[in-house]
């Protein structure tokens, strides 16, 4: 691979997060240092630079309420590769926007990651379909979904009295 960088975006950086202090003895104890950045919490409109300057975003995640961060950087036109836990497997669609992995299951995770740094193609692709499915999700087409829901149980409780 040509030089590959990992930034870690959030947590505090400051030195009072137990956390990301484990995962930086973790990366100066494997001697990665030179390819891991931690850039710390970042306000929600600096996001999207990062989301489009990445190749790739990873989320290991144990567990996601919905998956925002996924689905903002499939919006930027970034593939995902992410745990298949709560809203991540309904956002990141497998072999379309990204990649899906069993929970810490660190291998397939590796083996996801190196598949789209080696396939350009793929993750250039991966891209395009990502940026056009999270226009799926845009608060105009999600708000007449609802509208569309509670049209139908609306008719079906009316077919029903009568």
């Amino acid at each position: 691979y040509q030089e590959v960088c990992f930034a870690v975006v959030g947590g505090n950086i400051s030195g009072n997060d137990p956390d990301l202090e484990d995962l930086k003895q973790l990366v100066a104890f494997l001697g990665v240092d030179d390819s891991v950045r931690f850039v710390g919490a970042k306000d929600q409109n600096e996001l999207p630079i990062y989301y489009s300057a990445a190749s790739v975003v990873i989320m290991p995640s144990d567990y996601e309420s919905f998956g925002m961060v996924a689905l903002e950087a499939m919006a930027s036109g970034t593939p995902v590769i992410a745990t298949q836990v709560g809203g991540l497997a309904h956002v990141v669609r497998e072999g379309e926007t990204g990649f899906l992995v069993p929970v810490r299951e660190p291998n397939a995770l590796a083996e996801r990651i190196c598949t789209l740094l080696e396939d350009e193609p793929l993750r250039v692709q991966f891209g395009r379909r990502a940026s056009k499915i999270a226009k799926d999700y845009a608060w105009s087409k999600i708000a007449d979904q609802l509208i569309a829901i509670f049209d139908e149980i609306i008719a079906r409780r009316r077919r029903n009295r009568a």
